[in-house]
């Protein structure tokens, strides 16, 4: 009888182990499930990164104005009859 209850506590014991400190353990669970919640946040983020690169393709193929305000301020363009006043500081 001794011997029986002597190997249940020890299956015990280690069941516990592994449960705490093991392999898939619980501790582990949390890490993961923190990780998935950061990777959701960060996909929100480049998701609405996606959309907001996909509104400027779709502006930029269909309106000129959007044409015109990247040629302004990348390239420093003027329309003819413009002046350009450029202030140094």
């Amino acid at each position: 009888m001794r011997v029986l209850l002597g190997m249940l506590v020890v299956i015990l014991v280690v069941l516990q182990f592994n449960l705490w400190v093991g392999e898939g353990s619980y501790s582990q669970q949390l890490d993961l499930e923190a990780q998935v919640e950061m990777q959701k946040e960060e996909n929100v983020t480049l998701a609405e990164r996606n959309l907001e690169l996909e509104n400027e393709v779709l502006d930029l193929k269909t309106g000129l104005d959007a044409v015109e305000e990247r040629a302004r301020s990348e390239f420093g363009m003027v329309k003819k009859d413009e002046t350009l006043y450029l202030i140094v500081e």
